[in-house]
């Protein structure tokens, strides 16, 4: 019986360990040119025009790619992706990057099966092998009218489609969302109280929930790294899937992995001072 769970994940800084616009460029050596194009250009469209830059160089999508697979993505992070997906979690991804960067590490790391969604700005290889990045929204011909997301995504408007495209004849299915920037936050305010938010602790996401922890409904959990990523997930996870087969009269199997990790302490964000 599949869960009735669906965990939502940020890309960068969130599933891998860095940002990945930035590490293309910086490993391409490309960081003074793109905060020089980033003057006077929006970010996906100074991202386009440091890809055109590149290819005219003589780079390659080969080369790209590479900088790609060594990007950090935590050991802790695979098995959490892999263990949230054997308990028939549905997994997606909401994400600012790219789907040439996102799919190219996920495919590296053999982890693009566990993710029924990926949903993110355009980023695909052209007829003359450049690589061409464009917004998730057009926002020069319309807004999506979200005040507190940049133009290109509004992360709740995509939330808010995945809460009304997997609600169940008794009741939606519940949402845990994970993230670290301020673009998690809109999407945030949009859960439930039957819903978890894990926001990366003092990471923009974690400081905007801080400084109103009551604006949000759904429970907080925060994490640090990947390590307790992976504990605090699986955790959730675990008792939401518990709870779902007691309530269907289905025993929880007693050699459960998730039995020898400590219980979840209770919601948890640690405001500062």
């Amino acid at each position: 019986m599949a869960a009735a769970v669906v965990v939502v994940f940020d890309f960068d800084k969130t599933i891998i360990d860095c940002d990945s616009d930035n590490w293309v460029i910086d490993e391409l050596g490309g960081t003074q040119r793109f905060d020089q194009l980033l003057e006077t250009l929006p970010w996906n469209t100074a991202m386009d025009t440091i890809m055109r830059e590149f290819h005219a160089q003589g780079r390659t999508i080969e080369e790209i790619a590479e900088t790609l697979k060594n990007a950090p993505l935590p050991a802790e992070t695979v098995a959490a992706i892999k263990s949230a997906y054997s308990f028939g979690c549905d997994l997606r991804i909401v994400s600012d990057a790219n789907r040439f960067f996102i799919e190219t590490i996920l495919k590296h790391h053999g982890l693009t099966g566990y993710f029924s969604e990926i949903n993110t700005n355009p980023g695909y290889v052209d007829e003359e092998g450049r690589l061409r990045i464009f917004p998730y929204h057009d926002f020069s011909s319309s807004s999506h009218g979200c005040s507190l997301c940049p133009p290109n995504m509004c992360k709740s408007k995509i939330v808010e489609r995945i809460q009304a495209s997997t609600a169940l004849a008794e009741g939606k299915k519940r949402i845990v969302y994970l993230g670290d920037g301020k673009g998690d936050y809109c999407p945030s305010l949009r859960l439930g109280a039957q819903d978890f938010v894990m926001p990366r602790k003092n990471f923009p996401l974690w400081e905007l929930v801080a400084e109103n922890p009551h604006a949000l409904r759904a429970e907080i959990h925060e994490w640090n790294d990947a390590e307790e990523q992976e504990r605090v997930l699986l955790r959730i996870v675990d008792g939401l899937v518990s709870a779902e087969r007691r309530n269907a009269g289905h025993l929880v199997s007693e050699d459960c992995k998730l039995q020898s990790l400590p219980p979840l302490a209770s919601p948890v964000l640690r405001v500062p001072n």
